[in-house]
């Protein structure tokens, strides 16, 4: 075979090579690097093992980082995380106490945030401004004006943003509007909505605070409990 040939031939097969799905190359198993979805999860109580348990299911995501204001759950849910990232690949996993140093991570794609309420607004803001996608639970936001703040920064950074709000994606809530929608119940004339007691004061007594627990960042945005000396 001529050399120009050779040269012709190769290329031709490279060229082929590069547009196979990285599915037939790799297995049905494999995901390639461009495909994986690389998540940060931000606060890790329970809810986030809910979360990381459902979420790890999809094969193309992958735990990149975690991160908590308490070191006991940070390092608990660092466990849960190389186990849920077993067999997709050993990409490796950061654990951070600040949520904007792990913002400030490359590669990452998006975040999973599950901290108290008071923290949403802020953090999601941060991530649609850092470049991440985000997955926000309830409530989303304390205020109107969080609320807004959040839809701001999500158009603005052109970023993907989903809430949690299972109730409205179960099945029965979801039959329950299609009946509506269709007017199978007839012309809705009175809605009535019942939203619980009003909400209580913190009356909780003082604790010491942990040696496993930053408070201060747990505060974060919100108030400090004022102490009336008699």
């Amino acid at each position: 075979m001529k050399r120009r040939k050779f040269i012709g031939q190769t290329s031709k097969a490279a060229i082929a090579l590069t547009i196979i799905p990285s599915y037939v190359r790799g297995g049905k198993s494999h995901v390639a690097p461009s495909d994986r979805i690389n998540l940060g999860y931000i606060g890790l109580g329970k809810q986030s093992g809910t979360l990381l348990r459902g979420l790890s299911n999809c094969k193309e995501t992958y735990v990149s980082a975690v991160c908590d204001v308490d070191t006991k759950k940070l390092e608990h849910f660092y466990q849960l995380a190389l186990k849920a990232n077993e067999n997709k690949g050993n990409a490796g996993t950061e654990r951070f106490k600040h949520y904007r140093e792990l913002l400030a991570m490359k590669g990452l794609d998006a975040v999973v945030i599950a901290t108290p309420d008071h923290w949403h607004a802020q953090m999601a803001v941060d991530a649609a401004a850092a470049g991440k996608d985000i997955y926000c639970e309830k409530p989303l936001s304390l205020t109107i004006a969080e609320g807004r703040a959040m839809v701001n920064a999500t158009r603005k950074y052109k970023r993907v943003f989903q809430t949690g709000s299972m109730q409205r994606s179960s099945y029965n809530f979801r039959q329950a509007a299609e009946l509506v929608y269709n007017n199978y119940i007839g012309k809705i004339k009175e809605v009535n909505v019942s939203v619980g007691e009003p909400v209580m004061q913190c009356d909780l007594p003082s604790l010491p605070t942990p040696e496993y627990l930053d408070w201060d960042l747990w505060i974060g945005p919100s108030m400090y409990r004022g102490i009336t000396l008699f």
